[in-house]
């Protein structure tokens, strides 16, 4: 069996979705790798890092995509990438479908297999395999570096001979795998921190890191695939004046709530802005899919009385090096679904949960109910 690696074409995107390593694992199983120039570079990994563990480095993304059974990215296809790729073949990145509907049908009319990561079922099982809690860890950790970067304070407390400091209070709004780094990384800072999530089942898990915990007696809002169920009216006026509250004395937001497929929940309105003390900064991590502040603008940041409000887009690609380490482990991790454990021959098993969870086109259908009621 054979897979290709090819470099990322969007101008924003840094990651690769093989490193090294992963090379190393999957030739020890008898699979041969084409890395495209220059795909790892970007991450800090050199094509000779990647001909050290066995692998091919092809010239450009058609040499290294032809005669691959799967094809690895980080981002998308591009409509125009996928004139490069052969039916059969089976395409494993992100895809996002229901926005991007073009690529999409692109990649059905061509016969091409399409397995968009973001959508693995979450089951104990295929932890290893989720991209999105691996990347949410890195914008955890990264949205806490900008956020105390944006205010003129100190996190921690420090006693010095000019006097005592005293810590930054924050708030961490959704307490899903970024809230909770977000949380690990402001108490390895030393700041005094807050969390809210409408999941009581949450709380331990917030005080566990240091973290005063904002209850909403909403009652159990977990949906079984361990999202965030959506509030009703009333509980949402309830959680709108919990926060209003609380974002008065705080220095640092970092906002983290989504809905899979629908707009970001409204947690911060321009009140509750223009009551927060002025050098204060929000880092609103659901930027992409409409903020949780009513005046985030993705991609950039907005100043409004006095307080900054962060609106990052591809936060993980701002790291590269250690989130590309982990999407490669997850890719890796899925690839070994596809794999018969008795030959090491290709195995697409329906029957799998994980594989037909994630698979949205194949042999020129789309498998994906959301995407073809999208697609009418």
């Amino acid at each position: 069996m054979k897979v290709a690696v090819l470099k990322e074409t969007n101008p924003n995107e840094t990651r690769v979705g093989l490193v090294p390593d992963g090379v190393k694992f999957l030739k020890k199983k008898e699979i041969d790798v084409v890395v495209e120039k220059d795909a790892g570079l970007k991450a800090g990994f050199l094509d000779a890092e990647y001909e050290a563990q066995g692998a091919t480095i092809a010239p450009d993304a058609s040499s290294a995509a032809s005669g691959a059974d799967i094809i690895l990215k980080v981002q998308p296809t591009s409509v125009e990438e996928v004139g490069i790729l052969a039916k059969d073949q089976i395409v494993v990145s992100s895809l996002q479908p229901t926005m991007n509907l073009e690529i999409v049908k692109a990649l059905r009319d061509a016969g091409v297999t399409t397995m968009a990561m973001e959508l693995m079922p979450r089951i104990t099982r295929a932890q290893s395999m989720d991209i999105l809690s691996s990347q949410a860890t890195v914008s955890g950790y990264k949205a806490v570096l900008l956020g105390s970067n944006a205010i003129g304070k100190f996190l921690p407390m420090l006693t010095t001979a000019a006097g005592t400091v005293r810590p930054a209070k924050t708030l961490t709004l959704g307490a899903g795998v970024a809230g909770l780094q977000a949380l690990a990384t402001f108490r390895r800072l030393g700041a005094v921190m807050e969390a809210f999530d409408v999941r009581p089942a949450v709380k331990e898990q917030c005080e566990s890191l240091g973290a005063k915990f904002l209850e909403l007696d909403v009652g159990d809002m977990e949906d079984e695939g361990g999202y965030a169920k959506e509030l009703s009216e009333d509980q949402h006026e309830q959680e709108l004046q919990l926060i209003a509250d609380s974002v008065k004395e705080v220095d640092v937001v970092v906002t983290t709530a989504q809905i899979p497929g629908r707009e970001a929940p409204t947690l911060i309105t321009k009140e509750m802005v223009e009551s927060m003390k002025p050098g204060s900064a929000i880092v609103d991590l659901a930027a992409e899919t409409g903020g949780n502040c009513e005046l985030t603008q993705a991609g950039e940041t907005v100043v409004h009385n006095e307080v900054q409000i962060l609106g990052p887009v591809n936060l993980p690609a701002t790291m590269p090096y250690h989130a590309s380490m982990m999407f490669s482990k997850n890719l890796v991790t899925f690839v070994m679904e596809l794999v018969n454990k008795e030959d090491g021959s290709l195995n697409l098993d329906f029957e799998n949960e994980v594989i037909d969870g994630v698979c949205v086109t194949h042999q020129n259908d789309i498998r994906h109910d959301a995407t073809r009621e999208a697609l009418g």
